[in-house]
Order: structure tokens, then sequence, then C-alpha cells
């Protein structure tokens, strides 16, 4: 009776065993967004969404302008913390600080769009730009973004003057993965890849980008506000040698 009892029971185990080898592995998703060259539905897409945004807005009385000042964590980029983890750590006076300036707008009740964020940064490196725009009806596209940048090199108020050409444009979809049509450089030293196709989709981007420029007076605020930033960091730094001294 006890032989019988451990059979049935090795044999229960090996039939549990050869369930769990068969069961399936619960398979991953990964979605890699082509960039570079986004397939003819997809920039159909874009072209579309970049269609539905009124150049010649209308905004409530509501507005907000928002400036500050933050800290770059080399860590928060595991490109850049790998770079530098062979360096002597920095002290804080080196620090790398970016400075942002943000613009908000708000559409009228019954617009398709809800409310229209441009923001600005800058650090040593590069200067960005973000024009964003959310729908109010989450039904198939939640937001369209369309980016900018240069070089520090100049100055904010050059680089708004200069209509700087739009460089990346971004729709987030509702139970979606995004999709993203942006300048592409070569790689290992090659050429870079022949984008000529999407240039309509740049200049259209770029002629909202610069239209949004205008009404959101960006050309005068940014500049006006980054001066407010500068300010505020020189009359701290003068507080704080001033009270080195004492």
């Amino acid at each position: 009776m006890k032989i019988l009892t451990i059979s049935a029971l090795a044999f229960a185990a090996c039939i549990c065993l050869a369930q769990e080898a068969a069961a399936p592995k619960p398979q991953v998703k990964v979605n890699v967004l082509n960039v570079c060259s986004p397939s003819p539905a997809e920039q159909q897409e874009i072209s579309s969404a970049l269609a539905r945004i009124p150049k010649r807005p209308s905004f409530s009385p509501d507005f907000e302008v928002d400036r500050g000042r933050s800290v770059l964590d080399p860590n928060t980029n595991p490109i850049t913390g790998m770079a530098n983890a062979n360096r002597t750590p920095a002290n804080s006076s080196e620090q790398a600080l970016a400075e942002f300036v943000r613009i908000r707008r708000d559409f009228p009740n019954g617009e398709p769009f809800s409310t229209a964020q441009y923001s600005f940064s800058r650090d040593k490196e590069q200067m960005i730009e973000t024009l964003v725009l959310r729908l109010r009806e989450a039904k198939d596209l939640l937001e369209i973004s369309i980016e900018s940048s240069a070089s520090s090199v100049t100055s904010a108020a050059a680089m708004l003057t200069a209509a700087t050409p739009a460089g990346r444009i971004k729709l987030e979809r509702f139970g979606k993965s995004s999709v993203v049509l942006a300048r592409c450089s070569g790689s290992n030293g090659g050429p870079a890849p022949d984008q000529s196709l999407y240039e309509p989709l740049f200049a259209s981007a770029s002629s909202i980008l610069s239209d949004y420029r205008g009404v959101l007076d960006a050309r005068k605020l940014i500049p006006a506000e980054l001066a407010r930033i500068s300010g505020t960091g020189a009359t701290h730094r003068k507080s704080e040698n001033t009270a080195r001294h004492q």
C-alpha cells in the first residue's frame, strides 16, 4: 500500500513538472520607433495631425509663464554616466545647469485643442525649444509636439529671430506607440540618411513653430525671462561672496 501511494505521488509530480515545462512563456513585445524614415502610413498620419493645428489661434484670457533653473544629473542618462565614470567628480560650483522658460495658453471651449505649451531650455551645450499642443478629446491622438535645437554658441534671441527649423515631430497616440520623425545624422562617421522625402513635413512643422513663436510672443518673452534668471543667479552668487568675506 505504501509503495502504491509513493508511486502515485511520484507520477503526479512528473505530470506537474511536464505541465510546467510545456506552459508557454509570456511574450515581451518591444516597439522600435523608426524616427529617421517613418512608413507611408505614419507620414500621412503626421501630415494629417499637422494640418489640424490652427495657424492663427485664438486663446482664452488664461495664461501662464514659468521660469527656473535645474541641475543636470548625469546619472539619469546611462550613456553620460558611463562616459563620466572614470572622471574626477566635479564640485557643486561645476555642476551643469539648465535654464528654462515655459509659456502656456488655453484654447476656448469648443476648440479641438485644449492647451498650447511652448518651452525653451538652454545649457552650456545647446538650446532646445518645444511646442506641445494637447487635444481636448483623447480619441486617437493625445498631443502633437514640434522641437528644434541650436548650439549655445549663439543667443536665445538670435535662435528665435532666425526661425530655427523644426528637427523633430512627435505624435502621442491613445493606446498605440508614438509616431516620430526626426532629422538624423550619419552613424559611425557615415553619411546622413536621405530624408528629402520628408522635407514637406519638416517645412510644415517649421512654419507652425514660427507662427506660434509670434502668437505666444516668445521672441520677446523668452530672452526677457532668461535675463531674469541670469540676474537672479548673479545676485545669489554676489550674496554668497559677501557672506564669505564677512
